[in-house]
């Protein structure tokens, strides 16, 4: 059986190489949202809004800020993630309105939701990149491997 600190070390070393899965969920986004336009479907915008919802966000605000909220760029994914939120928000409440060509345009390339995709992806793959090289995360595993 692991250790306890094992144990620690092996599941926060899997929470950060698999932020990957993150930007898969963000990604989905426009898919639900292009399949809401085609249906009619209609979602909860407040909450699609809110950036501490989702699992991600509920990484970032918990566990991520208390390991990695010193690192710049976890600062700057919670940002980008929360401008996201905020662009994901309006499309849904533009396909709530029934407004499905605005929805449409809000969704091509080139657009702040496009835009702030972009930047979430690019934003998180950094984080990761700068997680599993922090000090702190190092050292970790450095103790651990005594």
């Amino acid at each position: 059986m692991l250790r306890k600190g094992y144990r620690y070390a092996i599941i926060l070393l899997w929470k950060i190489m698999h932020l990957g899965n993150a930007i898969t969920a963000h990604d989905e986004w426009k898919t639900a949202f292009r399949d809401a336009i085609a249906s009619h479907e209609t979602f909860d915008a407040v909450t699609i809004s809110a950036d501490d919802c989702c699992e991600l966000g509920q990484w970032l605000y918990g566990e991520g800020r208390r390991l990695f909220g010193k690192l710049p760029t976890h600062t700057h994914c919670v940002a980008t993630h929360k401008l996201f939120h905020l662009e994901a928000g309006k499309v849904a409440e533009a396909i709530n309105a029934k407004n499905f060509a605005d929805a449409d345009g809000m969704l091509a390339a080139d657009t702040s939701f496009s835009k702030t995709s972009n930047a979430l992806t690019a934003a998180i793959l950094r984080l990761k990149k700068d997680a599993a090289s922090s000090p702190g995360f190092i050292s970790l595993i450095a103790k651990l491997s005594e």
